[in-house]
């Protein structure tokens, strides 16, 4: 059985990757009542979070992840802690972000319940 940090690591590859390829690839990744938290702003529901990372305004991002954290929830889920930069639309200076993410157990893999996302400013 892999560690938490082995799944949190996998788990961040694979939805930064597709983020930076195609946002509306992700979209089976959210549960279907997830809860997006964007700068402040609420969406719930998989459509909801789907049509607001697919509207940001950049055509292409890529993300440089800084570190992980993982900690198993009391749900027998997981609770993931990403840091790191990202690039937008060919921008030289990247912007520091935070996200975290709770993941539930679906079927041997994991979907995502809760995202928050914020960048950070200093």
């Amino acid at each position: 059985m892999a560690s938490p940090e082995e799944v949190a690591k996998a788990f961040q590859e694979h939805y930064y990757k597709t983020f930076d390829q195609n946002r509306a690839a992700l979209q089976p990744l959210y549960q279907d009542n997830a809860i997006l938290s964007f700068e402040g702003q609420k969406f719930q529901g998989q459509a909801a979070v789907i049509g607001k990372l697919t509207s940001l305004p950049f055509q292409q991002v890529r993300h440089h992840i800084s570190s992980v954290d993982a900690q198993p929830s009391l749900s027998n889920g997981l609770i993931v802690f990403v840091t790191g930069q990202l690039l937008v639309d060919g921008e030289a200076n990247p912007l520091k972000f935070s996200q975290v993410f709770h993941l539930a157990a679906s079927g041997g893999s994991f979907i995502i319940t809760n995202d928050i996302f914020r960048l950070n400013y200093a």
